[in-house]
């Protein structure tokens, strides 16, 4: 590739023949491929950040894996916790109790999840302890009936640090009058914020033996919570804690079951995206047949000449294959350096934009956070540049060949 194919090919690309006409068209299709590829990379990259920080946040209120009773119920789960702590691949196996309950404020009135947990345990379980923005977990106090809400539910039910709160539970209580709904009054003595719209708004936690009082549990649990040392291999860890404990058998549930969900969806559109934005990456390759085949109708007489100086086709071809090459790996290797500079700047841009403009393109209610993160992936950007190289090189196969097909004397029959 020192040889002449090499100078004469980039020479062409620098012609200011015809006002630089071809050189024009050239750099508009590697500003066209920059553009493509850069776009590819940012909107995966959104993808990528959005998985990550759904996952990091599901984890910081859910435990990785949960165990319960066939009945609903666990009866010797302090026996069970210190068995499951023992399994390998275990950090943590704390208890909780857990139901659907109604929240009343006055006239305000809507449901919830209320969770009963130890305060002195959770900490090892998820990282909600962290995310109390106002209190602390300690507040919560056997007997104590305190009750710590998650900002949204806050705010909808209208109540503050200090205020009180009517929590209703589903199951019913038998009267001489009739059935009567089990309920009691709780003191807000904090709040949470874990950044996802659906935990904001729709869990309540208080301390275990205050919720196995109100939902008339006794000394029984709803179930085990795992935190595992690799929250990855959940499905297959928890599956083997629950056999080792035995009994009669648990129900097993881990966090990609109970949000599979959301991340099926990411990955399709993911896949989706990247189909339909690698079209543009296509258009761009057509920008370069057509500069390509400019640049052949342009110098046949050059081709000529150089068939009578004994090129043959196969330089020809190199010659013409260099220039389609070379537009490729320039527009490529700009686009991944555009999308990746684009990337890690996007949530300073997109707060700029949206002070500018008065809105804010993320609803928490909608996409479950208000940010737009973003997190390049190296295999995703080298996918990316790679099908963009091989469709620009496949470009360049019929401008190549068609240049090498140049008959000289017919090219230089009306010079």
């Amino acid at each position: 590739m020192a040889s002449y194919e090499w100078l004469i090919g980039t020479r062409y690309l620098r012609s200011t023949h015809r006002r630089g006409f071809v050189s024009f068209v050239a750099l508009m299709s590697v500003c066209g491929l920059t553009l493509g590829v850069a776009t590819l990379i940012v909107v995966l990259s959104v993808m990528n950040g959005f998985e990550r920080e759904l996952r990091s946040r599901i984890l910081a209120v859910t435990s990785h894996a949960t165990l319960t009773g066939f009945s609903g119920t666990l009866g010797d789960w302090r026996t069970l916790a210190q068995r499951a702590r023992r399994q390998p691949g275990v950090v943590a196996a704390v208890p909780y109790v857990e139901s659907q309950a109604m929240l009343a404020n006055g006239q305000v009135m809507t449901g919830a999840t209320v969770r009963g947990v130890l305060p002195e345990e959770e900490r090892s379980v998820t990282g909600l302890a962290q995310r109390v923005t106002e209190g602390s977990l300690e507040d919560l106090r056997d007997g104590g009936y305190g009750i710590i809400l998650g900002t949204a539910l806050a705010r909808d039910l209208g109540v503050h640090v200090g205020g009180t709160v009517l929590v209703i539970a589903p199951q019913g209580t038998a009267t001489p009058t009739g059935l009567v709904a089990r309920m009691r009054r709780f003191h807000v003595v904090g709040v949470f914020s874990s950044g996802m719209y659906e935990f904001d708004r729709g869990l309540a936690l208080t301390h275990l033996d205050d919720a196995a009082r109100l939902f008339r549990l006794g000394d029984q649990v709803t179930g085990l919570r795992l935190a595992l040392a690799d929250p990855l291999r959940a499905p297959a860890v928890a599956r083997r804690v629950a056999l080792a404990l035995g009994g009669e058998g648990f129900y097993v549930s881990d966090w990609t079951q109970d949000h599979a969900n959301f991340f099926r969806s990411i990955e399709n559109t993911k896949s989706m995206m990247f189909v339909i934005l690698s079209m543009l990456v296509a258009v761009a390759a057509f920008n370069i047949v057509a500069t390509l085949v400019m640049i052949v109708k342009e110098k046949q007489t050059d081709i000529a000449i150089l068939r009578t100086l004994g090129a043959g086709p196969r330089n020809v071809l190199i010659t013409f294959a260099v220039q389609g090459v070379l537009i490729g790996l320039a527009g490529t290797v700009l686009g991944a350096l555009l999308g990746n500079l684009l990337a890690d700047n996007l949530e300073t841009l997109v707060g700029v934009l949206e002070r500018l403009l008065g809105t804010q393109f993320m609803d928490a209610r909608v996409y479950y956070m208000s940010e737009l993160p973003a997190y390049v992936e190296r295999l995703d950007v080298l996918r990316v540049c790679g099908v963009a190289f091989v469709l620009c090189a496949l470009a360049t196969v019929y401008p190549a060949w068609r240049a090498s097909r140049t008959a000289p004397a017919e090219a230089l029959r009306h010079e």
